[in-house]
């Protein structure tokens, strides 16, 4: 795992400074390669072939290749054997240099060939081409920027701001997506003229012609399994996934929820005779924010060597530290907890498998089960909903715990309340048109475009005519997932020089559970119905039982604590909210949050981040 960057002049000076900024995520190795139109740099994190002989940039044998990567290839060493039959010769173990040679065997075609995580830079001199790629789910982030014939791209955004005479200024349109979704969409970033490359998509440079194209896609075939045949090959396949992200010259553990896909790692890894098997959880004092119980119920089932990082309290430090490894602001609640459970990890590992994806295969959400009951609620006539129930449930207090019955309830309701064009991320969209009337001033506005579902929609008509669930689960994977869940992983892992794997996205697990029927995945409201089958005998029935929880933190009661001065002086000092937004309407926020008459801590958590972010980045 580790940093790269690149641009097409050539310039030492500079890609020595900016690896400098990447240093975080390879703190072992440094390299450059500049020769006429390319400047390549990288930062090593050594986790296969630690010698130097696995340094990057990796060349070809006569130097006219020359490559920088981020990620792992899991199926290096059948792709090694492949390419030997065809004359090629290797002079190292690594994986990054079958990337050199597939390149050479097959150009683009090598990156149909990859199994694994990647970012990659590649410089072709014979061709004077320079080509930059994402692995297809978007496990490892890359950025962009092409202005006036200039084409640089690093792993981390805060690498290109550096570069000089690229200005610094607020994207709008990503800013009014962020404060709904509470992050970023593809291929927008907070900075304007920096993009992020769509997962499952290179870029090409030749002259000055730069073309996209996608090279992978999620595609719908059906089976012709049965549902039993389903949960043997599901068995088989997970566990051989698993094996081939065990492979590592350095010590490995996996982050342990209590939850079922976590879970099913420890187990799996036990099972392929992992020894010692360390495993790392967080908990918090408030009982319904945490998962412990069932963690180290699994801990002690597997006999594993296990470490407990409890929570009571973030700090502002910790908050402004996190916000600088993001990039852009970026408010899931889980990365904050991860970013800490990270940092203890890394005393001990330096590679953790991790549990991302399974909620999105299998449909694991509660966004899923909302957007299903949702049929069943708008039976009910629209006056009914609108001007009765809808009333009545937004006049209720909120409730300090996690969930709770009347805090479903809202959020249900509130979500059922947004248009229709949102389908199941009206349930993951912490915003409303009259939100953004009273937050947003004129000025901003006349800049935007205020339709918050349009990239869903756009998404979804690709799929149409397709199974409900089935799209839905398609515009997890390919909205929220890149974006949100898989850049808080590794921006709040890489900080910390730690890997993190997550073997429920290896692209063919992906593709055969997309292969199942929807109503395998979500039989009536029970989520994950098929793995839980899978799982029956290898977990103990406590956890392929239970509903989901995940990692998060009490974020609304620690706003109204200790958060709460850095909370109100951020909001009414940051100048892109004093810029852009009404004071007033966010002072009620805040006065209704503080009487706990609404639970406001979406939207203020939101602020409180954009403005640290600001300021980290702007002042």
């Amino acid at each position: 795992m580790c940093g790269i960057l690149g641009f097409n002049w050539p310039d030492r000076s500079l890609g020595e400074r900016l690896c400098q900024i990447l240093k975080h995520r390879g703190p072992d190795q440094e390299g450059i390669f500049t020769e006429q139109g390319i400047t390549l740099g990288f930062r090593r994190l050594s986790i296969i072939d630690l010698s130097e002989q696995g340094s990057q940039p990796m060349p070809n044998e006569d130097g006219t290749i020359q490559l920088v990567f981020n990620g792992e290839i899991y199926n290096f060493l059948e792709l090694r054997r492949e390419l030997e039959e065809k004359g090629h010769r290797f002079r190292s173990r690594a994986d990054s240099e079958v990337i050199v040679h597939a390149y050479e065997e097959w150009a683009e075609g090598c990156l149909d060939r990859l199994q694994g995580m990647f970012a990659i830079g590649l410089w072709d001199q014979s061709r004077q081409k320079l080509l930059i790629a994402r692995d297809r789910l978007g496990i490892k982030p890359l950025y962009y920027f092409f202005q006036k014939g200039r084409l640089a791209f690093a792993s981390e955004m805060k690498t290109l701001l550096e570069i000089p005479d690229l200005p610094r200024v607020v994207d709008l349109q990503a800013l009014y997506y962020y404060l709904g979704y509470e992050f970023v969409p593809s291929p927008l970033t907070m900075f304007a003229g920096i993009q992020k490359l769509r997962p499952g998509h290179y870029l090409q440079l030749s002259g000055n012609d730069l073309i996209q194209k996608p090279y992978w896609d999620l595609n719908r075939p059906g089976t012709s399994l049965t549902q039993e045949e389903a949960v043997v090959e599901m068995r088989r396949l997970l566990q051989e996934t698993v094996q081939k992200h065990l492979i590592s010259d350095v010590p490995l553990g996996v982050f342990l929820s209590g939850g079922l896909d976590s879970s099913t790692l420890v187990a799996l890894m036990r099972r392929l005779g992992v020894n010692p098997l360390r495993t790392f959880s967080i908990g918090y004092p408030d009982p319904s924010f945490s998962e412990l119980p069932y963690a180290e119920l699994v801990a002690k089932q597997f006999e594993t060597e296990h470490t407990v990082l409890m929570i009571p309290e973030v700090t502002l430090n910790d908050l402004e530290e996190a916000v600088w490894h993001l990039d852009e602001p970026m408010t899931d609640l889980s990365a904050l907890p991860l970013y800490l459970v990270c940092r203890e990890a890394k005393k001990h590992v330096t590679v953790c498998l991790s549990g991302e994806g399974g909620d999105e295969i299998f449909a694991g959400y509660d966004r899923f089960k909302a957007s299903k009951a949702d049929q069943i609620y708008r039976l009910l006539p629209a006056l009914i909903r609108e001007k009765m129930i809808y009333p009545i449930i937004e006049a209720l207090p909120d409730q300090p715990q996690k969930k709770g019955l009347i805090n479903i309830v809202k959020r249900f309701v509130e979500g059922s309340h947004l248009p229709l064009e949102g389908g199941h991320l009206r349930w993951q969209y912490f915003s409303s048109s009259m939100q953004d009337d009273c937050l947003f001033n004129d000025r901003f506005k006349g800049q935007v475009d205020m339709n918050p579902f349009a990239p869903i929609k756009a998404l979804k008509s690709g799929w149409a005519g397709v199974d409900r669930l089935d799209q839905e689960i398609y515009v997890d994977l390919r909205f929220i997932m890149p974006d949100s869940v898989l850049m808080k992983v590794d921006k709040m892992s890489m900080a910390h020089a730690l890997e993190i794997r997550v073997p429920f996205l290896d692209h063919r697990f992906v593709e055969f559970t997309a292969t199942l029927p929807g109503d395998w995945k979500l039989k009536g409201f029970r989520t994950k119905a098929i793995f839980r089958q899978a799982l029956s005998g290898l977990l103990p029935d406590q956890i392929v039982w239970r509903g989901k929880q995940g990692y998060s933190l009490p974020i609304k009661n620690w706003l109204r604590e200790g958060l709460k001065v850095p909370l109100i002086t951020v909001l009414k000092e940051s100048p892109v909210i004093k810029e852009f937004m009404k004071g007033s309407y966010i002072q009620e926020l805040i006065d209704q949050h503080m009487a706990r008459t609404h639970n406001h801590n979406h939207i203020l958590w939101a602020l409180l981040n954009l403005g640290l972010w600001h300021q980290k980045f702007f002042i």
